[in-house]
């Protein structure tokens, strides 16, 4: 039983899946609108709304938007849909948390690695901006709301969307596609854009094609919510910059002037195949081609061999 086959065991209906997403792109559309007809300055926005009201306030509003969109898709999947959180997460019985760990803090370790080596080599380019107080209120906040930010995304792209589009076109490799390409094209308002330029899009559609290929090898979201997760989490409590998407009290600020270079295209090419190449490894991954390209059907009993399942864990 695959991972897109688990929409099945829900209630389906066109409008049932049409609603989030038409309400979400709709919301993301006039955001984008407005910066493009306005020519709004998002950078110099998001300095003067920092200043106002303070770099973790600012990150607390930021963010809660995206722990309200997650409560909603959660429960409309629950109460509308009628399926199970877990089947929306896994093909697993229950949801395999050493997954999403392992992914955390293999990914953790790697960033951490990275900005440690760069900042030993170039020391210039950093400045160090560790305050005890404000950096404690930033751990808080981050741990508590980040993690909701980054769940909201993979359960949207990479279970709701992928799990519907692949119902609807009964294959895996249009989902994998689509899903990809719009995450990427959805960061295309964030300040980095304006900075390097549309081809900082690669690394953003790439993280797309990755997180949603080790959702379908997997068969689950657990390794894309670990990773994705880690990779937020440190880039706000690490090193942020006056241009990125994350402005908070961090340890370090990236001082070097901002440049569309070789490491922008590095974890694409080269460190997230490193990343896929462990996971498949560890976890025995086979049959990637089916996996990634194959068929999707819907199964007779799957309906209701998840009812018996439902109510022997109910027991």
């Amino acid at each position: 039983m695959n991972y897109i086959q688990q929409g099945y065991t829900g209630k389906l209906g066109m409008w049932k899946y049409l609603i989030i997403p038409i309400l979400f792109f709709g919301l993301m559309a006039l955001n984008f609108l407005a910066i493009w007809l306005l020519d709004l300055d998002v950078e110099k926005i998001m300095k003067v709304e920092i200043a106002k009201k303070g770099a973790n306030r600012f990150l607390i509003e930021s963010l809660a938007q995206f722990a309200v969109g997650l409560l909603a898709l959660l429960i409309w999947v629950k109460f509308i849909h009628k399926q199970t959180i877990t089947s929306l997460t896994t093909s697993r019985k229950k949801v395999d948390w050493k997954r999403v760990f392992f992914a955390f803090f293999l990914w953790g370790s790697i960033t951490t690695i990275f900005l440690v080596i760069d900042y030993k080599m170039s020391p210039e380019d950093y400045q160090w901006n560790f305050d005890i107080d404000k950096f404690l209120n930033l751990a808080l906040i981050a741990v508590l709301l980040i993690p909701l930010q980054t769940s909201f995304e993979e359960y949207f792209f990479r279970g709701y969307l992928m799990q519907g589009i692949g119902m609807v076109t009964k294959n895996r490799w249009f989902p994998l596609i689509s899903t990809s390409l719009v995450f990427g094209l959805l960061h295309i308002a964030n300040p980095e854009v304006g900075k390097l330029g549309y081809g900082i899009l690669v690394y953003y559609i790439g993280t797309g094609f990755f997180l949603g290929i080790i959702t379908l090898m997997d068969e689950g979201l657990e390794l894309a919510l670990g990773f994705h997760a880690a990779n937020n989490l440190l880039t706000a409590l690490l090193v942020t910059a006056d241009y990125t998407v994350f402005q908070t009290d961090s340890i370090l600020i990236d001082l070097s002037e901002p440049v569309l270079g070789i490491d922008v295209f590095v974890p694409v090419f080269v460190i997230f195949p490193i990343l896929m190449f462990i996971f498949a490894k560890v976890y025995k991954w086979q049959d990637w081609k089916e996996k990634l390209t194959g068929k999707i059907e819907k199964s007779i009993n799957l309906q209701e061999n998840y009812r018996v399942l439902d109510e022997i864990g109910a027991e």
